[in-house]
């Protein structure tokens, strides 16, 4: 099993609670129309936003490691008969022979790189496949203090409905934040409860995140080969600001 993957074993709940999330495509597909040839989507995990891309006409590579969500992918790109190519490689050592003009990697995927020499890996092999001057695209969450010391017992988070079982999934956090590291320790419970509000079934996955600050982040992307284009709060292009809650990345190869 891959490490700090359990967030991804099952990619039918994963799309249960994440694939309607849209906020970054509209971002996406305004870079994506400045661009030529093909685009790659990092950590790209179902599809959320590579599929949007390919529906417009634009050639998509989307990249992963975990092999039950590129194999979900595949499955609704081939329903919708999109010729998405889609590669199983870890993102922080890839090697697929193009140069792109425009790679991103969304949902928050560049936490998943926990240290150093793995934020070095990601960013030297995307140097090394983007155009002269070709875009990256990323987000992060911003290192607030609301966002690193949240309660380490449990906390609510949110409810939604499970769409084939028709039960309530209340999803609780308990968090630690590994002040050396940078690193956020998550364990997400999902209670699963009946029309009598009854607890019918648990899960308990938990995935571990590497926060990093504005500062450390523009002299690690200057160390890259980048220039930082623009940096926002959100993908609606707002200026980023101490009360942000994610760091969205513009970045120029040079």
């Amino acid at each position: 099993m891959l490490k700090n993957s359990e967030e991804y074993n099952d990619p039918i709940l994963y799309d249960k609670e994440n694939e309607s999330y849209n906020e970054d495509i509209s971002f996406l597909l305004k870079w994506a129309e400045k661009k030529q040839g093909p685009i790659i989507d990092l950590a790209c995990g179902t599809g959320r936003a590579t599929i949007p891309l390919a529906k417009e006409g634009h050639q998509l590579i989307g990249v992963d490691i975990h092999p039950s969500m590129l194999n979900e992918a595949e499955k609704k790109a081939s329903k919708q008969n999109l010729p998405i190519k889609w590669i199983i490689q870890d993102c922080t050592e890839f090697e697929l022979n193009v140069k792109s003009g425009l790679i991103f990697t969304v949902g928050n995927s560049f936490q998943h790189f926990l240290t150093n020499e793995s934020q070095d890996g990601l960013l030297s092999s995307v140097h090394k496949h983007l155009e002269h001057e070709g875009i990256f695209i990323f987000g992060s969450r911003f290192p607030s203090t609301e966002e690193l010391l949240q309660p380490s017992s449990e906390e609510y988070w949110r409810t939604y409905i499970d769409r084939e079982t028709g039960d309530k999934v209340d999803v609780y956090t308990i968090s630690s934040y590994d002040n050396l590291d940078q690193i956020q320790h998550y364990e997400t419970i999902r209670k699963y409860k009946n029309t009598h509000d009854e607890i019918v079934n648990e899960n308990r996955t938990k995935i571990s995140l590497r926060y990093v600050f504005p500062k450390e982040m523009e002299r690690l992307l200057s160390v890259h080969g980048f220039k930082i284009l623009h940096v926002y709060k959100d993908w609606n292009e707002t200026p980023i600001t101490n009360d942000s809650y994610q760091m969205v990345y513009v970045c120029q190869k040079i």
